[in-house]
């Protein structure tokens, strides 16, 4: 047993390593699923190095074989295979590299591979991201369209040709890279990245030509597929021929049968959209010039109507009515005035009637001390005391002699 390492004892670099390639010669046989990435035989050499790439993952790992193992009959290794190998994994302690040496290869079957595609699928639209919700509307007529696809392809000519003749303004981003090959998939997710971040970019087209099923396979790449749906720019994809459909179709913002029919979707035709603004233009003409007319018989029918033909005739026949109506109210101010006047001349002869000054007139007197407080009780003056007497004619002033009358006469 080594000792633990520690900053007094550290372990020196084979120890590591020893302990490395023990601790994963422990891990045993395995079976790997992959692309081969790379393949190189090297002339008469016994032994054929490979390169396995993980389809859904930017990693790889090392493989070496037998040339036996990998000219099997009926192998047909080639760059691009999907293959499972069966490997013990090995830790080469003097270069400190890790591999995986194979005794066995197998191709994965075109059935494994579409029972693969299927599960992945599966697995994606549980995640929601094929939904109808997160598709996005094309842009109308965007000034700048990003396209990726093979240099000088037909995919390529087909989309940029269609495009150009039916609207002539618009403009391309290109990403030519390879379409095809186990670097497919990273070279279409670096150009995704790369046309989405372009502020000029509308929309990104992914075009690509017919092929057989294991040509399209990059185009159900489960890493493309998430980096179409991670995009903020809408993609529009193409792929193989109408009866082809890739994982990519049913994440992707518009699914075209064909390049061609890419370029039809992604801009309009300038011949339909300069018939469609004259028919629009004409329409609009008609609607206004209806509109006019219309008003033109309103204001017409408005202006022949009595009332403004002839403003005067309204007050025609209008005079005796305010004769009439004059006459009437003079009758009734005039009786209501006359009402007014005698009840005046009865209320005036009832406050005459009950007035001081008609007493007075029939022969009484109201007499008064010097205060002017009225004497109402004999009693109530001394003799020789000076009043005043009011009659009807005037005021007299009297003097109180008891001495000259008795007690019933008055002063």
């Amino acid at each position: 047993m080594t000792s633990p390492s520690s900053p007094e004892a550290p372990w020196p670099v084979r120890t590591v390593a020893r302990k490395i390639a023990d601790w994963i010669g422990r891990l045993g046989e395995v079976w790997v699923e992959g692309q081969v990435a790379q393949l190189s035989r090297r002339g008469g050499a016994a032994t054929v190095f490979l390169t396995l790439r993980d389809p859904a993952a930017d990693m790889s790992v090392n493989v070496t074989c037998h040339r036996d193992v990998a000219d099997r009959p009926g192998l047909e290794l080639a760059e691009g295979s999907r293959v499972i190998v069966r490997a013990r994994p090995d830790y080469y302690v003097a270069r400190g590299t890790f591999s995986l040496r194979a005794t066995e290869i197998r191709a994965v079957g075109l059935g494994e591979l579409l029972a693969r595609i299927e599960r992945i699928r599966q697995l994606l639209a549980a995640e929601g991201l094929f939904d109808a919700v997160r598709k996005r509307p094309l842009p109308f007529a965007p000034a700048v369209v990003g396209v990726i696809t093979g240099r000088d392809s037909a995919a390529e000519r087909d989309v940029l040709v269609t495009a150009r003749r039916r609207w002539p303004a618009v403009r391309f981003e290109m990403h030519n890279c390879a379409v095809q090959g186990p670097q497919a998939a990273a070279n279409v997710m670096e150009g995704l990245r790369r046309l989405d971040a372009h502020p000029d970019v509308e929309v990104i087209v992914i075009a690509r030509g017919g092929g057989s099923v294991e040509d399209l396979l990059p185009f159900s790449d489960e890493g493309l597929v998430r980096a179409i749906a991670a995009t903020r720019t809408p993609v529009v994809t193409a792929v193989g021929h109408e009866t082809d459909t890739t994982l990519v179709d049913h994440v992707a913002d518009v699914r075209a049968a064909t390049p061609t029919d890419a370029a039809h979707r992604i801009v309009p035709e300038i011949g339909e959209q300069r018939r469609l603004v004259e028919a629009l233009r004409s329409r609009a003409r008609h609607v206004v010039t209806g509109r006019v007319e219309q008003q033109e018989r309103w204001l017409e029918s408005v202006r022949s109507r009595p009332v403004l033909a002839s403003p005067d005739r309204i007050l025609h026949g209008r005079v005796d009515d305010v004769m009439a109506l004059r006459t009437r109210a003079r009758r009734t101010l005039v009786h209501r005035v006359e009402g007014a006047e005698r009840d005046l001349e009865h209320a005036r002869a009832r406050v005459a009637a009950l007035s001081p000054a008609a007493t007075l007139e029939r022969g009484y007197a109201v007499v008064q001390r010097a205060d002017g407080s009225l004497v109402r009780d004999p009693a109530e003056v001394s003799d020789g005391e000076l009043l005043r007497v009011r009659v009807a004619g005037g005021r007299v002033p009297v003097r109180v002699d008891r001495r000259s009358g008795g007690e019933d006469d008055e002063p």
